[in-house]
């Protein structure tokens, strides 16, 4: 199939390197942190504590995970991580604890939220961490930042940005039982896909009612969608919304890009881009808006379409249903593995996926991230021909695949970006000699 590329040929290798070593005995104290979001956020926050605490020279805590309104997943650390495996990746360079010791408890009268709680500037420098948060550390024995998001800088030393790579890259995997039913599901794709070698192709759609709802777009137009639509947004952003001088611009929105694509606009792009009927597609979502009407169409376009519920069986996703995360996790962990992944909206999932896989896949593997402002202006002419929507959309594939291996610049994050921060450049190869 033509939509089908040759992997680029790369020469970069994981290569973690830091010279951070474990306190030991030797602890300036204990770091305490809340992580909140969904899955993805609280990755963020996770490995940014890791390499916090060793700028400080700090133990770490597990990480508390926050009860998200949006989200609505209880799930501690250990439900979604593999808790043992994160302290024994992360032991020659932080010490992580599974919990305060029982004496520091005891001088808090065992309670966490007795310990103080740092308010930290957002992207703070790891100089602003040695002066503002270094001293309280070694005053009290124990701080506490809650929530911590997004509280440390892109641009950090060396050796600090060696150990988020190490916790987001080799520390951090799922706990168990997520493992064992995602490594199922993708076995699965594999043999479903077999007249494509084994090739799939992973669909992040954000097209659940939440997403729909915070994008202020509109899709049927209709004044029943729009009732749903302010309902939605009052029960997840109360009064956001509805602040003095806020103005909703749905076709502003849409003009720029910022609109969630619909179902029926993907299958239309990669049908565009030379993905046929025959194609395995693996949709990652939560509870798509309307799915019955949304769905279908997609549905028709790419007949051998799965999700977790079709790749997965009631059993075996019993355990995860109620948990977003948790499902959350199965979803990455196809997409991971895909050929080519398609990002519709941005968001922690891609932000990190699109990293991983890099770090995975010597430095490139094929994304696809539309220009939406480009396809919302074909998509929006009813009389544009197929032959011409085809070519944009093959034009649209050819340069998210010209970018090749990009390395991180200044401001953007290794999670996105891991070279070359977290991967090392082989030498080329020696040419061959002439024996003779």
């Amino acid at each position: 199939m033509e939509a089908w590329k040759p992997r680029v040929k790369s020469v970069w290798k994981p290569c973690i390197s830091t010279n951070v070593s474990a306190a030991g005995s030797n602890s300036n104290g204990y770091f305490i942190i809340e992580a909140n979001g969904g899955l993805n956020q609280q990755r963020l926050s996770i490995c940014d504590a890791v390499a916090v605490a060793g700028l400080l020279n700090a133990t770490l805590v597990i990480p508390i995970f926050h009860l998200n309104s949006v989200w609505r997943d209880s799930s501690k650390f250990g439900d979604i991580f593999d808790e043992d495996f994160f302290i024994y990746a992360l032991s020659k360079n932080v010490n992580v604890v599974k919990e305060l010791p029982k004496d520091v408890l005891e001088r808090y009268n065992y309670n966490i939220s007795s310990i103080v709680n740092l308010r930290l500037k957002a992207w703070s420098s790891p100089a602003y961490y040695l002066q503002k948060v270094l001293p309280q550390l070694l005053r009290l024995g124990a701080v506490r930042v809650a929530p911590f998001s997004n509280r440390l800088a892109h641009a950090v030393p060396a050796h600090i940005q060696g150990l988020r790579c190490l916790a987001n890259f080799e520390a951090l995997r799922f706990a168990e039982p997520i493992r064992l039913l995602a490594e199922k599901m993708v076995d699965r794709m594999v043999t479903k896909s077999v007249e494509s070698g084994g090739k799939y192709v992973s669909v992040h759609l954000r097209f659940e009612m939440d997403m729909v709802a915070f994008s202020c777009c509109e899709y049927d137009f209709g004044q029943a969608e729009k009732l749903e639509m302010d309902m939605a947004r009052e029960r997840g952003w109360k009064g956001k919304f509805r602040r003095r001088g806020r103005v909703i611009r749905p076709g502003a929105n849409r003009i720029d890009g910022k609109c969630p694509l619909t179902p029926l606009e993907v299958g239309m792009m990669l049908r565009g881009m030379g993905f046929n009927n025959s194609t395995l597609v693996y949709v990652a979502a939560g509870n798509i808006y309307k799915a019955d009407k949304y769905m279908a169409p997609l549905r028709q376009m790419f007949p051998l379409l799965q999700t977790k519920d079709t790749l997965a069986t009631p059993e075996e996703l019993a355990p995860f249903k109620g948990h977003s995360s948790r499902l959350a996790a199965l979803d990455y962990t196809v997409c991971l593995h895909s050929e080519v992944f398609v990002s519709t909206q941005g968001g922690n999932f891609p932000h990190f996926l699109i990293g991983h896989r890099r770090y995975l896949y010597k430095g490139h593997a094929e994304t696809i991230k539309p220009d939406k402002r480009k396809l919302v202006q074909l998509l929006d002419k009813p009389s544009i021909r197929w032959d011409y929507f085809k070519k944009q959309m093959q034009d649209m594939l050819r340069h998210n695949d010209a970018k090749g291996v990009e390395l991180r610049k200044p401001a953007a994050s290794l999670y996105t970006f891991p070279m070359p921060d977290c991967m090392c450049k082989e030498p080329d190869p020696e040419p061959e000699t002439d024996p003779a």
